[in-house]
């Protein structure tokens, strides 16, 4: 069995773009769905009248709340696909938040990011020497890390931020200067166009530049780094020679081994940029407060967890996840009256599942959607405004829907999570 072999289901393509417009069929896929959702979500605003489903600071709200998820999600697929299971991002996140914090009262931003990422490094390097040298289950560990990260935290909170330095054992002193931020030219900085635009409330054309204006305005220099990182991290790990061996690792590691690929030693280094990667989920978190707070993640670490999953550890997915669970968060901050009308949206979805499962003749599925897309659609007919405690809930919530939806065309790599010892078979 060779190299190529073992990862013979992650074969690099012709290119995105070619793909996109010749052959692949994957891509224009995806293409055609996003336009297809967009379209629904813009007819679904028109119906409802709730114009907060796609207006700009809605999707400006959505890109920040996807960010820490995405790179959390973004260090699970490192580990995950050299086959290291890491339920330690939460850990790892809070780590980072705290690096942060301790290292950007002092240093200002750079040293907030440089702070944060050793710290999730750390983390993650923990992680491997328990299961990559001493044979750990990869669950135990990663939970180990989470129970570790929240009481050492504390104790160096306790130790380190004083009344002196204006914090406490909760929270860190501010951060001694913040990060820049940029908008990009004509889209942002015409308000009259894209602004006056998504004002009229038009079908389709109100929605884009709700979209283009949310996207491009006060973008972040960690939020570019965080998009950035998905493209580059998709490259190196499906375009390099080196991504082929760190995949290998996760899918046939003996065979991998047999041919000279330092097994050990891609897994550790997965491992610690895994950490890294969640630690910068944490540093964002810390920029947007402008300082450190105890539970600052707010499980992001796992809902980052859910997002790899749903993407099928592959980097496209992985930010759609984000995408989605950013969203849903942002929708409930921003507007509790149009989570109601994410119940229509359920129902356009789930009336063309059972469509589709119908032309399939798969009449259990087809009923089963369709009964779940008239129960939707009553309640968007019925339901005024949502019990607080559901609207709150709603990105977890949403989190569990697309899992469940998702579980069936799921492949995770194939010794993710096992133990792998040289010699042994």
């Amino acid at each position: 069995m060779s190299t190529t072999a073992a990862a013979r289901t992650d074969r690099p393509s012709r290119g995105p773009l070619t793909d996109l417009l010749t052959g692949g069929g994957r891509a224009r896929r995806v293409l055609w769905l996003l336009v297809g959702l967009w379209v629904l979500f813009s007819l679904v605003r028109v119906i409802s009248g709730e114009q907060e489903l796609t207006s700009s600071s809605t999707l400006s709200a959505a890109l920040l709340l996807a960010v820490p998820i995405g790179l959390a999600a973004l260090g699970g697929l490192w580990s995950e696909r050299a086959g290291v299971v890491n339920i330690g991002l939460e850990g790892m996140m809070v780590l980072g938040t705290w690096g942060a914090g301790w290292a950007g009262y002092q240093w200002g931003w750079v040293g907030a990011v440089v702070g944060g990422m050793v710290f999730g490094a750390a983390g993650g390097l923990l992680h491997a020497i328990a299961t990559v040298t001493f044979g750990v289950d990869h669950v135990v560990s990663g939970v180990a890390i989470n129970i570790l990260a929240e009481g050492v935290v504390r104790f160096l909170s306790e130790l380190l931020f004083t009344e002196d330095t204006g914090g406490g054992p909760t929270q860190s002193p501010s951060l001694a200067s913040d990060p820049p931020s940029f908008s990009l030219p004509v889209l942002s900085s015409g308000p009259d166009l894209l602004g006056g635009l998504e004002r009229q409330h038009w079908f389709l054309v109100s929605d884009l530049a709700g979209l283009l204006r949310g996207l491009t305005s006060g973008v972040g220099l960690l939020t570019l780094l965080a998009v950035l990182l998905v493209p580059v991290s998709y490259l190196l790990l499906w375009r390099t020679a080196f991504g082929l061996r760190l995949r290998a690792c996760g899918e046939n590691p003996a065979a991998a081994d047999s041919l000279g690929v330092p097994v050990y030693r891609l897994k550790y280094l997965a491992v610690v940029v895994s950490g890294a990667l969640a630690g910068l989920g944490g540093v964002f978190l810390v920029f947007v407060a402008g300082i450190y707070r105890e539970g600052q993640t707010g499980g992001r670490g796992f809902i980052g967890l859910a997002a790899l999953i749903f993407g099928n550890w592959r980097p496209g997915g992985l930010a759609a996840g984000a995408g989605l669970f950013g969203f849903a968060d942002a929708l409930q901050l921003r507007s509790q009256t149009a989570v109601v009308a994410l119940l229509l949206l359920v129902a356009l979805l789930l009336a063309g599942v059972a469509v589709y499962q119908g032309v399939r003749r798969k009449l259990v599925q087809a009923v089963l959607a369709g009964v779940f897309a008239v129960a939707a659609l009553v309640g968007f007919l019925t339901i005024d405004r949502l019990p607080e405690g559901i609207v709150f809930f709603t990105p977890h919530l949403t989190t569990l829907l697309v899992l469940s939806l998702a579980s069936q065309r799921l492949r995770m790599p194939k010794a993710d999570g096992l133990v792998y010892r040289r010699g042994e078979h």
